[in-house]
């Protein structure tokens, strides 16, 4: 298994995804064997909980957080890495249930980790990566949205908003999880970019990301304004940092 001795844990957040769980964690499986998976089911009205039910207690390598209701995706990650810290898991990933993300390019991200990665994202835009049965506006949209996080929070990574991606868990615990409010995609550039600013190694794996062929995208309108609109924020205070910083910095500065 990729991840060295590392104990890895995939958390898998799920809401109405019956149709994609089996399928997806039958791969996982396959794909890293040693790997324990933890499903984190929002009381999906059409039975997913109860299926990761039945899953798990046919394989012990597969566990079951059921919370009270659809929360988010952000908090169903941020539910999902607490857990694996309080069972001292050392890599923690996250997948989405849909089977975008491809559980057979998961050894090579945990191959970053490996070499020494804190963490290592799964990136579409990097060169090797690519996305596959993605309409036009959704491709434009996204490599938009990263260019414009990049610029915004002036981060080197190419795909920021990705969500197939692996954290040791001493960078996790260096990321004020605590203070993290952010969903959907915002969610993902904020632990992308948290990571960044505490100095921490993000590395970057070129993967090929599949859209859904069974089940309804959770995608919307309100996804991105929040994403676009956080971060124009953050963008906007660490510009406002920076010039604080230069000014007192020369401020400093003994006059002769």
């Amino acid at each position: 298994m990729n991840g060295g001795d590392a104990r890895v844990l995939v958390v898998i957040p799920t809401y109405n995804e019956r149709e994609n769980l089996p399928l997806i964690v039958g791969r996982l499986r396959a794909a890293v064997p040693a790997a324990h998976v933890l499903v984190a089911d929002d009381a999906s009205p059409d039975g997913t909980g109860e299926l990761a039910d039945d899953l798990a207690a046919a394989d012990d390598h597969v566990h079951v957080l059921h919370r009270a209701g659809k929360q988010g995706l952000g908090a169903a990650y941020l539910a999902g890495f607490a857990w694996a810290l309080e069972h001292q898991y050392t890599v923690v990933v996250e997948m989405d249930a849909d089977g975008s993300h491809q559980p057979e390019q998961l050894p090579a991200i945990l191959a970053r980790i490996d070499r020494g990665a804190d963490v290592a994202l799964g990136s579409r835009w990097v060169r090797g990566g690519r996305v596959v049965n993605w309409p036009k506006h959704r491709e434009v949209l996204s490599r938009g949205g990263n260019t414009y996080t990049r610029f915004a929070l002036g981060i080197p990574l190419r795909d920021a908003t990705g969500g197939f991606r692996a954290f040791r868990d001493t960078a996790l615990q260096k990321l004020q999880l605590d203070s993290v409010a952010s969903q959907g995609y915002c969610f993902q550039v904020d632990l992308a970019w948290r990571a960044v600013r505490a100095g921490l190694r993000v590395e970057e794996e070129p993967i090929e990301f599949v859209e859904r062929s069974l089940g309804t995208s959770k995608m919307s309108q309100a996804i991105v304004v929040e994403a676009l609109w956080r971060v124009t924020q953050w963008g906007f205070r660490h510009r406002v940092d920076q010039v604080v910083g230069l000014v007192r910095r020369r401020q400093a500065v003994p006059r002769p």
